[in-house]
């Protein structure tokens, strides 16, 4: 039975002169690899070409396909995008995003409210012309309601910590090194009251902005496992 669904690119790796390994988060099926080769001719069904980190593409395969790769029997754009490959500060945001949802998402089910959660933020990053310095932020942080781990800011005004593998704010230092104290520890709520269209009116420095990122990679690493130190972290906290 042939399937049909949209489906955003998480990673391609090279696997041979004529064929890339492909990884890709579809509406229908969750995560599914995909072998696809590197296309000679302009008129092939499948250009490879089309597979670049967070395109969204509308993908055609057969589900009876056996072992872990299937092949694409066919491929479009389902998203063209206008800016995103082209200016250099979306196109860090576009990879070191990739790069994350790549692990995080590793073993995450077929889910639609996930799905279209993702192609929705990479259509807002895509069309927005300005104010979008705290976007990947915003992003990491949403994201972990879809995940089940979203962070309990209750209490912020009564404690100062806030405990990175707990989650939540505690009255008492923890003795392990992962939490957070004033200032910073009131950006986590601040964090989640953020949306795309708002998060302009919040300030962040430069040394801010890599701090609160640094905070949520490892929040995500107590939380999913899995998921490594990101090598694309450091190009992202580099250009902004």
């Amino acid at each position: 039975m042939l399937i049909t669904s949209r489906a955003i690119i998480l990673s391609i790796v090279r696997y041979s002169d004529d064929a890339l390994i492909v990884d890709a988060f579809t509406e229908e099926q969750g995560r599914v690899g995909f072998l696809v080769k590197i296309a000679r001719s302009a008129r092939a069904a499948v250009r490879h070409t089309l597979f670049q980190p967070l395109a969204v593409l509308e993908l055609t395969w057969d589900s009876r396909s056996s072992g872990g790769l299937v092949r694409p029997k066919a491929a479009r754009s389902a998203l063209p995008f206008a800016t995103l490959p082209y200016n250099p500060y979306k196109s860090a945001m576009a990879l070191f995003i990739a790069e994350f949802l790549h692990h995080a998402l590793r073993s995450e089910p077929a889910s639609t409210h996930l799905y279209n959660y993702i192609e929705q933020s990479i259509n807002w990053l895509d069309t927005c012309t300005r104010n979008f310095s705290n976007f990947h932020l915003v992003f990491l942080v949403r994201l972990t309601y879809f995940l089940g781990i979203t962070p309990n800011v209750e209490y912020p005004e009564r404690y100062k910590y806030f405990d990175l593998r707990a989650g939540s704010f505690v009255a008492t230092c923890p003795t392990h090194p992962d939490y957070l104290t004033d200032p910073e520890a009131q950006f986590i709520p601040m964090l989640l009251r953020m949306r795309y269209e708002t998060m302009h009116i919040f300030h962040f420095n430069g040394d801010e902005r890599t701090r609160l990122l640094r905070h949520i990679n490892t929040y995500y690493r107590l939380h999913l496992e899995g998921m490594p130190e990101l090598k694309s972290l450091a190009v992202l906290s580099e250009v902004f």
